[in-house]
């Protein structure tokens, strides 16, 4: 570790990657800085353990850090980040706060304290290869095996349905591809969509979290009847995380992906993407007679509370979220959250369907604030896993489950 440079925990991600190098030499040569930036690419688990697991933050091992929005209230309630408000009232990034959606500014505020600026966005979307959709011998191969149009799948049987009519091996092409590595995010937040989108509800009228439930069980066991349709999944995805899955899908191995909007948006940006021009996005699939539903869980830039360059970190931050740094992240495949950006005429000449944006953020849900979230995500995470692995009831798990979390929902 050298104490003499401004060390930055980066989500593992080659576009994050990229932008944040770029970034900040671009800061150093606007302001002169002199410290070197070592910035270290970390998966989840590795980023949360590093950061909050083990205090590196409030320990000064971290000067900044790209924190998801579920640990914000795990990181705030054990006084890990700087809080940003002297900082803000000084010198406030520019069109601070009305250049960013409400919905980017409110899961890092604490009654008035503010401890993140937004670094990425994208809610859950449905990611489709129009092509495929909009060929003709395809439409008739579909009307002919099914007695009905192919058209974009508005309900999950109809997901289900394409994914297994798009399942070709021989081509390298498996109709639909999902992250499911077990890291307590990717199968935590399928398991959320699919409740979700069947009317149900994460918490109790006691603002408890309540997974014994119909919608949960119904949600869970059709998930666990897609993931298990050796014809219809792409085989990758038990292990892979949303970047793996994301990847697969920019070398045109799916036709259909539920991830994040960022996913779809590298496939135009990104040199190596097998799919550039082939990509259409939309609301995802519902059950019959529900609204569609999302999950916006962003990315922040926090300071660590033990940093040793407090001042020089923020003044990074407020560089790196100005409006050119923000569309550069964009450019570079990662989701820039500033409203310019989501309007900018580039960016949406490279990425037809960027302006969408606004209206996937309408539907967006976000996950309880519970500073324990992490190990009550930890325990759903098993719950879907057990069902994927196993033929036990699917209300039973969630039983079980249930019962491990009201010993430590607080």
């Amino acid at each position: 570790m050298n104490k003499e440079a401004i060390r930055i925990a980066v989500r593992k991600f080659a576009p994050f990657e990229a932008a944040m190098q770029k970034v900040w030499d671009s800061y150093c040569m606007y302001s002169g800085c002199t410290l070197q930036a070592e910035l270290v690419p970390l998966d989840l688990h590795e980023l949360h353990k590093a950061t909050l697991g083990n205090d590196g933050l409030k320990k000064g091992e971290w000067d900044i850090a790209h924190i998801n929005t579920d640990w914000l209230l795990e990181g705030y309630a054990s006084e890990a980040f700087e809080i940003l408000n002297p900082h803000l009232d000084a010198n406030a990034p520019s069109a601070f706060p009305e250049g960013w959606s409400p919905s980017l500014l409110a899961l890092q505020q604490f009654e008035e304290q503010v401890v993140g600026l937004p670094f990425h966005d994208g809610p859950e979307c449905l990611s489709y290869r129009k092509d495929l959709f909009d060929d003709v011998a395809e439409q008739q191969r579909y009307l002919q095996q099914y007695r009905r149009d192919l058209k974009i799948p508005a309900t999950w049987d109809e997901f289900r349905q394409v994914a297994s009519f798009f399942y070709r091996p021989e081509q390298n092409l498996y109709g639909s591809v999902f992250a499911c590595y077990p890291d307590g995010h990717n199968t935590v937040f399928d398991f959320c969509l699919q409740l979700w989108s069947r009317g149900g509800t994460l918490l109790d009228e006691e603002g408890k979290i309540n997974i014994d439930t119909k919608a949960a069980a119904e949600g869970l066991d059709f998930y666990r009847q897609l993931l298990k349709d050796t014809k219809a999944v792409h085989p990758g995805s038990a292990n892979y995380d949303s970047v793996q899955a994301g990847q697969a899908f920019a070398r045109g191995e799916a036709a259909l992906m539920i991830n994040w909007f960022g996913f779809a948006s590298v496939c135009e940006v990104d040199a190596a993407s097998a799919v550039k021009g082939k990509v259409g996005v939309t609301s995802l699939p519902v059950s019959e007679n529900n609204l569609p539903a999302s999950l916006n869980v962003y990315w922040v830039y926090t300071i660590g509370s033990g940093s040793k360059h407090k001042q020089t970190a923020y003044d990074f931050l407020r560089f790196a979220v100005n409006e050119e740094n923000d569309k550069q992240l964009t450019l570079e495949g990662g989701i820039g959250c500033r409203i310019s950006t989501w309007k900018d005429s580039l960016v949406n000449e490279l990425v037809p369907y960027y302006h969408k944006l606004e209206q996937l953020h309408k539907g967006a849900k976000t996950l309880p604030q519970k500073s324990n979230w992490a190990e009550i995500a930890a325990i759903i995470d098993v719950a879907v896993l057990k069902a994927l692995n196993s033929e036990l009831p699917a209300a039973e798990i969630l039983r079980l489950a249930q019962e491990q979390i009201i010993l430590i929902d607080k």
